[in-house]
């Protein structure tokens, strides 16, 4: 997966007396709850409150401390987490003097109380996985608790053909009064219901993103995932240029070697061109029936500076980006198998809240003839017109 960088931002909270979470859609809500007038951290228990609307109850025995005595600015703690968020999985790591001996660590599948167990839990990341963490916001939602937005996408060195890992959601991350380091941070994932420890639907999602994809080590367009749900991602694209033509279904070759002709050196100045992946397809009416195929060019390519095609049917378009909704999806694919793909896509957006334009684009990252069915690589693409992670 090609991705980009998103600049880092990040801060933590502290749980107060009562805090409650409805598990995100395409929003997220936090109820907020009375400031505390007196207390002091000792023990901290989380509990599954209702069985289909899923909540949170984190709950604190605490005894007389005015907060006027907290020492801690929580725009310090932003600040200083700017800094030293960027070496969460690098050789410097996080700086370990910020948090509590006693940190409270919780994930669907992970749990950890203690300073060296939330040590082991990212030491054991950076071990078996290539990670990658993108902060897309923080925001305070309680005196001493912040709510963090982020992107984590891990390759799984551990097999060969090193699936990659995708998992979005918040973070939900306390700091205690008496001393202003970290003692908290609860995760909550965007993809399942159940995000209780241990939840049984995280590992099943753990392991379904284990499969195999045959994938080309080819240049791709270059994206962000901001979101990714039990039944599509949602991608940041940036602009790429195209080379295509006229073909005739979602699933066919049609004009396929007439825009690979073109970066095999049919092209004014016979420039060889290197290849890219996935091949597109498009089509840009509610019917699916009016289609392009493209090749994407490499992302190092000016526009101006491309030559021009020979052929007359074979043109060059610069695809301005944005953001989009993607399925995933594997096996050889028949027109009909695109359709239903593209039509239970539409669906899930719409069903969340999204808002889809008319049309869409099927990807293929397969080498054709080369590449087993069960295990070719396939997309379906459909841009929206507005997303907030807020």
């Amino acid at each position: 997966m090609a991705t980009s960088n998103l600049s880092l931002q990040i801060s933590l909270p502290f749980p107060t007396a009562s805090l409650r979470l409805r598990p995100p859609t395409t929003t997220v809500t936090i109820q907020p709850h009375p400031p505390l007038k007196s207390r002091r951290f000792r023990n901290l228990a989380v509990k599954p409150v209702t069985k289909n609307r899923f909540q949170f109850s984190i709950q604190f025995s605490l005894v007389e401390q005015s907060p006027q005595k907290s020492k801690f600015d929580v725009q310090q703690l932003v600040a200083f987490l700017y800094e030293d968020l960027p070496h969460l999985f690098d050789d410097k790591g996080i700086d370990k003097t910020a948090y509590d001996e006693r940190v409270l660590f919780r994930d669907p599948i992970t749990k950890h109380d203690s300073l060296s167990g939330y040590l082991f839990n990212i030491a054991l990341i950076k071990t078996i996985f290539t990670p990658q963490f993108m902060l897309h916001w923080a925001k305070p939602t309680g005196p001493y608790e912040i709510t963090t937005r982020w992107t984590m996408v891990m390759k799984f060195r551990l097999l060969p053909w090193k699936p990659e890992l995708v998992f979005t959601g918040i973070s939900v991350m306390g700091v205690n009064p008496e001393n202003g380091k970290f003692c908290s941070h609860v995760d909550f994932w965007d993809s399942i219901q159940k995000n209780d420890y241990f939840s049984s639907e995280g590992l099943l999602e753990v392991i379904k993103q284990l499969r195999i994809y045959k994938t080309p080590e080819l240049e791709s367009p270059k994206y962000q995932i901001l979101k990714r749900t039990a039944n599509y991602e949602v991608r940041q694209y940036d602009p790429f240029i195209v080379v295509e033509t006229n073909g005739d279904k979602l699933s066919g070759s049609t004009g396929f070697n007439d825009v690979a002709g073109y970066i095999f050196g049919k092209n004014s100045t016979t420039e060889k061109i290197p290849m890219t992946t996935p091949v597109f397809t498009e089509a840009i009416d509610a019917e699916l029936s009016k289609v392009s195929i493209q090749i994407v060019l490499p992302s190092d390519k000016e526009r101006e500076s491309l030559p021009n095609p020979k052929q007359e049917t074979v043109s060059l378009r610069k695809v301005e980006g944005g953001i989009a909704a993607v399925a995933k999806f594997s096996g050889k694919p028949t027109d009909d198998i695109v359709q239903e793909k593209e039509k239970t896509l539409r669906s899930n957006i719409i069903k969340d809240g999204l808002k889809p334009q008319i049309g869409c684009l099927f990807a293929r990252y397969n080498d054709p003839g080369r590449t087993w069915n069960f295990i070719m690589r396939n997309e379906v693409i459909i841009w929206l017109d507005d997303f907030s992670l807020d």
